[in-house]
């Protein structure tokens, strides 16, 4: 008896032990997807009418974040995404711009640390395919940054069928594979090629129970607007009533998917912008042309993007895996076909034709007209520090969400995702990285927020500020100070009340003098802490 009882003591603390032994669950795949130049109201779940269902579903299945800010260009975005930190402090203080100034050095600084840097150094595997943007030299390509596998442009932008350049410093387009120059694969298309190569590098690994952060950097709907005739087809006839109407419809589209306050409106056009009814008839059909283009462009993303969903479902990685979606900026007025420095350079290489739009060889951008209507209801578009430049869309679902198709309307910025990613991975930010002092991010984890545990990641108190070539923006709580003129002076700066000005309207700075004079102190230190100045040479875009 005694002897049983000691034999059935031994077994169950073997048990024990055994279960304590067991391997832990497997650290958390990441998914991170970037939309380039996407407005705010392009998806279908935020309330725009361009079919996407698989960013849909996603919705359905997390959270859409209605008030998530990133930077005004794509670059400066960059930046702050992968380090959690400002886009001065990061080496991006302004787009395309090379100094030795401190703060626009043109590629990610030494004074943070990129997100797959870490995230490599704690096991996991990384990889990007699409986008770089971030520094054209050998030391600043992602494989040198924390990329196991990389195939990128590292331009602001190309052609999406051919290595065809679209800059005048590289007339033909830099492709880079793990480090190495590489030639464009005929025939490619530029988001099904990036969907490829990303299945390809995770596919590569999925065995060995390590977990991977994959980064979808697609270049699309960047311009040039160019796709196959399947997506833009279906289309046809949608837009013809001008870029007007849709701007109106999705205002509406908008309060009615709970993006926007039903009290919402429209800010004036920019002035710039002709109105529908005084373009003669083979304008407008040109001009509808371009929008069905961009919608073809954001289609064919969509699908590309299910092909990623479905690649992880079938190998069973899909629930362990978070995934966030946004995009860089708002929607892009630019038009360098018809600029005074891009233009002869483009038009040697390319055509507008309208028998062309859509191909190869055509450079077509929808401009600042459809661009007001991408970033409806919101002031003006990319490249602006008022709302309609920053506010972007942001989706996250999968693992750690435990929300499903809540829409979060507090203040969120794009350097809340690098501590988001790094809290659901267990990393703590150390204080250095290949022996020199490292800047810890700014931005905090809402890991909480997804985990339904917090309704906000800033309080009132919290102080939000960029600058990007003269213009300038700071945020704190429902206040915002704006500046839209250049060479940048202090005394330009507007007050606005974003809580009941949601379009930026109203200058409250002589209504509220003294909350507008602590706003200034505040940008006054935070100019000074993250080294503001205006470097030469000045950049030509």
């Amino acid at each position: 008896m005694r002897a049983t009882l000691y034999l059935f003591l031994f077994f169950l603390i073997f048990s024990c032990s055994r279960k304590e032994e067991a391997p832990q669950k497997k650290s958390p795949n990441i998914l991170l997807i970037v939309a380039d130049d996407l407005g705010y109201a392009d998806l279908g779940s935020f309330g725009g009418n361009i079919e996407t269902p698989n960013l849909d579903q996603l919705s359905a299945e997390g959270i859409r974040f209605s008030r998530f800010h990133t930077a005004p260009f794509c670059a400066v975005t960059r930046a702050m995404l992968l380090t959690g930190n400002y886009s001065h402090v990061a080496g991006m203080g302004s787009q395309d711009l090379v100094s030795d100034v401190p703060g626009y050095e043109g590629k990610l600084s030494d004074r943070v640390i990129p997100i797959p840097a870490l995230l490599q150094e704690a096991g996991y595997h990384t990889y990007i395919a699409g986008k770089w943007h971030l520094g054209l030299t050998e030391e600043a390509n992602p494989a040198n940054k924390g990329f196991e596998n990389s195939f990128v442009t590292l331009e602001g932008g190309a052609n999406h069928y051919s290595s065809r350049g679209i800059f005048p410093e590289t007339p033909e387009s830099i492709y880079t594979e793990n480090g190495v120059e590489t030639n464009w694969p005929e025939g490619a298309y530029s988001t099904d090629l990036y969907t490829d190569k990303l299945l390809e590098y995770i596919s590569s690994n999925l065995d060995d129970q390590q977990p991977f952060f994959a980064f979808a950097a697609y270049t699309s709907p960047h311009w040039p607007l160019q796709v196959d005739e399947k997506y833009w087809k279906k289309y046809q006839g949608k837009f013809d009533a001008g870029y007007e109407q849709l701007r109106a419809d999705r205002l509406e589209s908008l309060k009615e998917a709970g993006m926007i306050p039903s009290n919402s409106q429209l800010p004036p056009l920019h002035p710039a912008i002709k109105p529908w009814n005084s373009l003669s008839a083979q304008e407008q059909k040109k001009e509808a042309r371009k929008m069905e283009l961009y919608a073809g462009m954001v289609d064919n993303l969509d699908e590309n993007i299910g092909r990623l969903f479905s690649f992880l479902k079938e190998k069973g990685a899909y629930e362990n895996t978070l995934i966030i979606f946004m995009t860089d900026n708002g929607a892009a007025g630019e038009d360098f076909f018809y600029s005074e420095y891009f233009g002869p350079f483009l038009k040697g290489l390319y055509t507008d034709e309208y028998s062309q739009m859509g191909k190869e060889n055509s450079f077509i951008s929808y401009g600042p007209q459809w661009a007001e209507a991408g970033s409806s209801p919101f002031y003006l578009y990319k490249g602006f520090t008022s709302e309609g430049g920053m506010v972007a869309p942001l989706i996250i679902s999968g693992s750690a969400v435990d929300v499903k198709g809540k829409i979060h309307d507090s203040f969120l910025s794009v350097m809340d995702i690098a501590p988001t990613i790094y809290d659901l991975a267990g990393i703590t930010y150390p204080d250095q990285f290949q022996e020199k002092a490292v800047q810890k991010p700014v931005g905090e984890s809402i890991l909480p927020i997804l985990k339904n545990e917090k309704s906000e990641a800033h309080d009132s108190t919290y102080v939000f500020a960029l600058e990007h070539r003269g213009y300038a923006m700071l945020r704190k709580g429902k206040w915002k100070l704006l500046n839209l003129k250049t060479p940048f002076e202090r005394e330009n700066f507007g007050l606005y009340d974003l809580e009941n000005d949601l379009i930026e309207q109203n200058d409250l700075k002589n209504t509220f003098p003294e909350k507008y004079q602590e706003l200034l102190k505040d940008w006054d230190t935070w100019s000074k802490k993250v080294g503001v100045q205006t470097p030469t040479p000045q950049p030509k875009k």
